[in-house]
């Protein structure tokens, strides 16, 4: 792709576009997405044109702009965090049956956790996760268990801090996170009531791949006065279950 006048390609300020669609902002105008995107209007203009006559973005009969469903197709198109969400799938559905709150699949992705599904009850308690929500690393149960079992080199990039405080009892002290880490390697659970909202508590586990590598968290929230122990096993026994679904469907 050619370079723009700044030095960057066209696939970087594609990017840059639709990087400015969130979970909140669905719908922009082509100016707003050019404010965001930190692009002449001329150009963000001219862009939006060109990625709804793709199908990449679509426009509304207001002429506001939202993500198109030809992104979400291509996205999908041999997935492997499709592929781990059909293997989860039937297993998470079984989890929320037995514990009738929140169940959550998440994934490592660009230093945060990702989470690629979730199931709840109607009459569950808060949660502020959604599908295709990112929450710092250190700030959920789901992202404690990616955090312990990842590479090194991001754990301690990110023990360095500073660690954000997402609520008064997220850990941001890098001492007690490092032991928190360590308790979740040794006993493959993490039980984190508060670090999200003080009325819930997060319980996750590792899921592996067949070769015993962590690829994804499994995780409930719970309301904080709920009992852990029968959610934790249910979740390891799914874990181990989702395993074995994965490894069959091949590489």
């Amino acid at each position: 792709m050619a370079n723009s006048p700044f030095g960057e390609t066209v696939t970087e300020r594609i990017v840059r576009v639709l990087e400015t669609f969130d979970t909140d902002r669905t719908f922009q105008t082509a100016a707003e997405i050019g404010r965001r995107a930190r692009l002449p209007s001329t150009t963000a203009h001219r862009m939006v044109a060109d990625l709804v006559e793709c199908g990449l973005l679509e426009r509304d009969e207001d002429q506001r702009v939202r993500l198109g469903i030809r992104l979400w197709e291509l996205a999908l198109r041999g997935s492997r965090a499709l592929r781990l969400r059909q293997a989860a799938l039937p297993f998470m559905e079984h989890v929320q049956a037995r514990i009738r709150e929140h169940t959550q699949l998440a994934v490592l992705e660009d230093d945060e956790t990702l989470f690629l599904e979730r199931l709840s009850h109607p009459r569950a308690g808060a949660n502020i996760t959604r599908i295709a929500g990112r929450l710092p690393l250190h700030a959920s149960s789901s992202g404690l268990v990616l955090l312990a079992y990842g590479p090194e080199e991001l754990r301690e990039r990110l023990l360095a801090g500073p660690l954000e405080a997402v609520s008064a009892e997220t850990v941001t002290d890098p001492a007690q996170l490092r032991r928190v880490l360590a308790g979740i390697r040794r006993d493959g659970v993490v039980v984190a009531p508060g670090s999200v909202e003080a009325v819930s508590t997060g319980i996750a586990v590792p899921i592996r791949e067949q070769h015993g590598r962590v690829i994804a968290a499994l995780s409930v929230v719970l309301p904080r006065t709920a009992p852990t122990r029968p959610a934790i096993e249910e979740l390891r026994a799914a874990a181990a279950g989702i395993t074995d679904a994965f490894g069959a469907e091949g590489p």
